[in-house]
Formats: C-alpha cells, structure tokens, sequence
C-alpha cells in the first residue's frame, strides 16, 4: 500500500464525529409527503431504499480496513464514521415498513440492492494477499467517490428551502436533512481514508465512473419503480422530464449541478473540505428535533 501525499484539506472544517441515536415517528407521514408531487416525493425516496444496504456496506469496509490505518486521528474519524452511517442505515431502513404500511411494498427492489452490495461488491474468496488487498482497496476508493455524491446531496438538502416553501412533511425534511447535515460533517473522512492507504489517481478516478454510473442506473430504476407501484397512480411513469422540472422549482439538486461536481472530484486538487459548509452543518444538528431529542435521550441516562 502506498500513502500518496493529496491536497491539503481545509483545517477549519474538520469536526469530531459522533453518531447520534436518533428515532423518528412516522405515523403521520403521508406517502407522497411533498405535497402534491409523487414524481419529486419518489425520486428522494430512492435514498430509503439504496442508503440501509449501503451504508452497511461501508461499515463492513470500514472495519476491515481500519487495521491499515497508522494515522490515530484518522482513525478516531473512521471510527465515527462508522457509527454515523450505521445509524444512517437504521434510520432509512425504518421508513420502508410505513411505505409498505401505505400500499407500496419495498421488498422487491430492496432485494435487488442487498444482491448488489452482499454478492456483487461483498466479500470475495481470495487467497491473502495482492489480490485480497486490491478488492478492498477497490471497495474503499469506490466508497470514497459514493461519499462526494452523499455530501454533494447533503449541503443540497441543507439549502433546499423550496421544500419548506411546498410543506414537505416536517418528520421526513428532519430526516433528510439530519442526514445530510453528517453526510456533510463526514464528508472528507471517506477521501481522506483513500489517499492515506493508497491514493492512486487512476483507481480514483475508475471507480468514480463505475460509482456514478451504477448510482444513476440505480436511482432511475428505483424512481420507476416507486412510480409503477405507488397504489394511488394510475400507470406511473418516471420520466427524466421530471427530474428536470423538479431541479428547476428548488425541489431536487439541478442537473447542471449534478454535472459540475464531476470535474471536481476529479481534480487532483480535490479535497472533500473545500465543499460544503461544516458550521451550517453543526448548527442544523443542534436545532434538529431528532437530533436535539436524542442529545437529551443520552445526556439524561449519562
């Protein structure tokens, strides 16, 4: 393994992480919980249902690649990263009982994406190693390009104030935005883990392109599901029209943006630190009613 020196990261935007047990009440959430718009509702719905296997993937990772980790303060950072995406995956897999409770049963979709990261991306039964150590490195350079798009959607979703302005659900927005509020908080931890145990540009930039083409055929295949099978729409259909419509009203990421972060990502000056807002994120966390309710839960049995 090699510790290839990368750009230097913003020093200010580094915080201690830790994961916070956050619940939430779902009971009132309705199934098209921005109002009025199915079509905007299940595209950021695809997060329930790629986010549980995911985000478990990367623990899995993670703990396999934390005995290469010789830098202690990096290694505190993984160890919170850890934890924030465990949490992550519990929250969003929580949703997908009361979208079956709704009419729109998940399972068939969501088997798919345990299939993918269990078998397609798992473990593979290699002999110890060169080549048990290019599949993990392999695993945690693709983890680190999937990191650029989660805080890409997470400072989105932070400044998405059109979804306050069309009464989105108030328990969902908490959290989405809770959720991308550490997406941002974390954002330089998966990066920084890539470059401290390997750092090859063109790794890099291979397993960005078969990160972003998997992510885009993924969340258009989980849109068209969601649309086919929501029981209050007759012969629904995902269309890329949509998804358009909805970048230009405030309600989804634009895809011009979505554009313009390929080349960054793909700068050999890139640092995951000069993106996004790490104040704006710790200041949503202390207002967030899952996160403030689960400071009190932890403060008041400490």
């Amino acid at each position: 393994m090699s510790n290839t020196q990368g750009p230097a990261p913003v020093v200010s935007e580094w915080a201690p992480l830790k994961a916070r047990n956050v619940s939430f009440d779902w009971d009132a959430t309705p199934l098209h919980w921005l109002p009025g718009d199915p079509a905007t509702t299940h595209t950021i719905n695809v997060l329930h249902l790629l986010l549980p296997a995911g985000e478990r993937w990367f623990v899995h990772v993670y703990q396999q690649v934390l005995p290469y980790i010789r830098d202690e303060r990096l290694r505190e950072d993984v160890i919170g990263f850890i934890g924030q995406e465990a949490m992550h995956s519990q929250a969003h897999d929580d949703v997908l009982p009361h979208l079956k409770k709704l009419g729109l049963d998940p399972t068939p979709y969501t088997a798919q994406v345990d299939w993918l990261f269990e078998k397609l991306l798992g473990d593979r039964t290699l002999p110890p190693g060169r080549a048990r150590e290019w599949w993990l490195m392999e695993r945690v350079a693709t983890i680190a390009a999937i990191e650029h798009y989660t805080a890409f959607l997470g400072d989105w979703v932070l400044n998405a104030e059109e979804l306050d302005r069309r009464g989105a659900d108030p328990t969902m927005l908490d959290l989405l935005r809770w959720h991308g509020a550490e997406e941002v908080e974390h954002r330089s931890v998966a990066f920084e883990v890539f470059m401290h145990v390997d750092g090859g540009y063109r790794r890099r930039a291979r397993t960005w392109a078969t990160a972003f083409t998997a992510l885009a055929f993924l969340w258009q295949r989980g849109m068209r599901f969601f649309m086919a099978n929501d029981p209050t729409i007759l012969d629904g259909k995902a269309t890329f029209r949509d998804f358009l419509r909805g970048g230009r009203q405030g309600v989804l990421p634009t895809t011009g943006a979505v554009i313009r972060s390929v080349p960054r990502y793909l700068s050999r000056t890139y640092h995951p630190s000069q993106e996004g807002s790490t104040a704006q994120a710790v200041a949503y966390l202390a207002s967030s009613p899952a996160a403030t309710a689960a400071e009190t839960t932890t403060s008041g049995g400490s």
